[in-house]
């Protein structure tokens, strides 16, 4: 039978069972799914540089003839090293190979190869680190680089690719003919081909130009038609109150910001459509306040509240701080969580359908059927990035009036998040409360690293604690510059902070053993903890004073800012120490911003303008669809145009319900479920 574009992906020639394994890693199930995974650059064989002409620190592609290869040298379990040496009449290349025997048995001395990496060095020679090495070839080959993982080669995706096209053919056509003759975009054959097998990058430059584009036209009707659905349901209305009665009983005085914000969201609540707000504020800025102030609004109209974090601990946290802004108002606060007895959950799910408790704060636990309200009236979820779509609706559909306010510490530019956040009105908390303490940054590189672990183990010797951030959990082949987690957390406690009490987080333990370990962390019993980018947004440890990152370059900056925000949240002198031995002088001025300024939206205005293609975020904001192609950093004009487009579309077809608009509707619903949500 012939394959489909709906076959598995296992059923293809050369896949099978075990290769489809692999393929799931990269969330590649299916033949449409292969078609849709892009290539993340592409390599022209035909033009490669001379050794001392190619770029430093640049990727680049470099002709040279091998002279000499070593034999293997085991480092330690699962690590080998090759060394091989290239020349050409410019000068000499060293390349040094990790964990590929097969590819360096496979290479000829006397022979040419183009070596496609980052070359470094000086006058004399140039250096590389696990280059893609390929023959040199007889005519103009232009070939594409692939996402992968371990077993499945751009090699391996490219020879199935070309099955794929040649049993399948391309995808159907999802965007209206008027619509690509307007903006002068390829159609979907051309497109598919292009991307893939392009003879030359001008060809591969258009072919991606139309998939941004489908994308972004698909994510700005999705948004488009959730947003109409909301405003075609109907909630009671709120009565006036005077909210100057719930600053009174405050023991200190809002920001302009804070008041403006619990205005607007206020303002939501008195009218007839439920409010979808979001409620946008840097590190520190004080949102809890303004979900507060609704949570009162809704107590003094008879409404219950409801406020969902993505841990327990979060949780604990939010339900103190209510509770001590609530209380004075007769405001009864439950905590639910996994952890809560049974006998108190009764309690508590009683007190919910009776209207005595006002407003519980929990985890997930609060979606669960037992959990019924006498009048729901608000439900606010802290942290949008854990949260999709479909949860916050199924804790919003225990009420057939709720309004809704999602929280995010994510500072992004206004005009992002008026794209990305398309099914929600927007408030911006862009004031810090007076008092906060500014933490001050230091970039250094790794030569001064033993200096700042000095400083590391001076702090916890005087009582305070650090988090200590590396972008990896374990040592990986093409990663041996970085410092993974596991090893560094084994290391600094046998060496450097030998005698001190250090732990590890990272994002591939159990909830319940992140939960542990954060809440030691806050507890004291950890001094240092080494962690991954799963340090939790929001949790206060006021005892925690430093935070050094390691290979900083490889985060964006507004995922520093992010992980910045952990420290500096008591009344100690707090640090962040961004280590990096980034050459690249792009890379220096980058990181430097995170010295000039500590205001989260400037940092997200600079990452925005200035980062190259991949995630804005620093990883991926589940509750959005996911982007395969389009860049938020790059794509700005074509998402402006993709937005006028589904404007236009949905003017004259507003639920794409026509017999031509089949094949968008279908794309539509299947990137929104990526959500967790479906228009109608």
């Amino acid at each position: 039978m012939a394959a489909t574009l709906d076959t598995s992906i296992q059923y293809l020639k050369g896949v099978g069972e075990k290769r489809a394994a692999l393929y799931k890693k990269l969330r590649i199930f299916t033949v449409r799914d292969l078609l849709y995974h892009f290539p993340r650059g592409y390599v022209d064989l035909s033009a490669p540089y001379s050794i001392m002409e190619a770029p430093e620190f640049e990727l680049c592609a470099v002709r040279a003839r091998l002279v000499g290869k070593s034999r293997e040298q085991r480092i330690r379990a699962k690590l080998s090293i090759f060394k091989l040496v290239a020349e050409d009449y410019t000068g000499r290349l060293d390349i040094t190979m990790f964990n590929c025997g097969w590819t360096v048995d496979g290479l000829k001395e006397g022979e040419e190869y183009i070596f496609y990496g980052k070359a470094q060095g000086n006058l004399l020679k140039r250096e590389m680190t696990s280059p893609d090495i390929y023959p040199v070839p007889k005519n103009r080959v232009i070939l594409p680089l692939y996402p992968q993982t371990a077993g499945i080669t751009s090699k391996m995706i490219r020879a199935n690719i070309e099955q794929c096209l040649s049993e399948c053919g391309p995808p159907d056509e999802t965007i209206p003919a008027d619509i690509l003759s307007q903006y002068g975009l390829a159609g979907i054959g051309t497109a598919v081909k292009d991307i893939h097998f392009p003879l030359t990058i001008e060809d591969a430059k258009k072919a991606r130009e139309r998939f941004v584009f489908e994308e972004l036209l698909l994510l700005s009707l999705g948004l488009s038609m959730l947003n109409a659905e909301n405003l075609r349901k109907t909630v009671r209305p709120m009565d006036a109150r005077d909210v100057a009665r719930f600053y009174k009983h405050l023991p200190f005085r809002p920001t302009n910001a804070q008041c403006r914000c619990i205005g607007e969201a206020i303002g939501d609540m008195r009218l007839s459509t439920p409010m979808n707000r979001l409620l946008q504020g840097d590190v520190g800025s004080g949102k809890t306040l303004v979900a507060a102030a609704c949570i009162w609004f809704a107590h003094q109209n008879g409404r219950q509240s409801a406020v969902m974090a993505p841990t327990e601990i979060l949780a604990e946290q939010h339900y103190d701080t209510m509770r001590a802004f609530l209380g004075a108002f007769g405001v009864k606060v439950e905590l639910l969580t996994g952890s809560t007895t049974a006998k108190k959950k009764r309690e508590i799910r009683n007190g919910l359908i009776t209207g005595e408790t006002g407003c519980v704060v929990g985890t997930h636990a609060l979606l669960s059927g037992g959990v019924e309200f006498f009048d729901l009236g608000l439900v606010v979820t802290d942290e949008q990035h854990r949260f999709g779509v479909a949860q916050r609706a199924k804790l919003s559909q225990k009420s057939e009036s709720a309004h809704v306010l999602v929280m995010s510490a994510t500072p992004i530019p206004r005009t992002l998040s008026l794209i990305i956040y398309g099914d929600l009105k927007l408030s911006v908390l862009d004031e810090s409360p007076p008092g906060r303490k500014k933490v001050e940054t230091l970039l250094i590189g790794g030569q001064k690293r033993a200096r700042a672990m000095g400083f590391v183990r001076d702090a916890i010797s005087g009582g305070r604690q650090a988090y200590i951030v590396c972008p990896l959990i374990e040592q990986g082949e093409a990663e041996t510059a970085l410092k993974p987690a596991i090893e560094y957390e084994k290391h600094i406690s046998g060496t450097t902070l030998k005698g001190f009490r250090t732990g590890l987080l990272h994002g591939r333990m159990k909830p319940a053993e992140k939960e542990s370990v954060m809440r030691k962390f806050k507890n004291g019993e950890i001094q240092a903890l080494v962690s991954t980018t799963v340090v939790e947004v929001g949790v206060d440890v006021p005892n925690a004073t430093i935070i050094l990152i390691e290979n900083a370059e490889r985060f964006g900056l507004s995922q520093l800012h992010q992980l910045r925000g952990r420290v500096g949240r008591g009344e100690h002198k707090s640090w962040c120490i961004l280590v990096s031995d980034a050459k690249a002088a792009g890379t220096r001025e980058r990181l430097s911003v995170m010295k000039k300024t500590s205001d989260g939206f400037q940092i997200a205005e600079y990452d925005l303008k200035q980062r190259g293609p991949g995630d804005f975020f620093g990883f991926r904001q589940h509750g959005l669809p996911a982007l395969k192609v389009a860049s938020f950093a790059d794509d700005i004009a074509i998402m402006q145009s993709a937005g006028d487009a589904a404007k236009r579309i949905l003017e004259s077809d507003p639920k794409l319900g026509k017999s031509g608009q089949k094949s968008l509707k279908q794309a539509v619903l299947a990137m929104m479920e990526t959500a967790g949500d479906r228009p109608n």
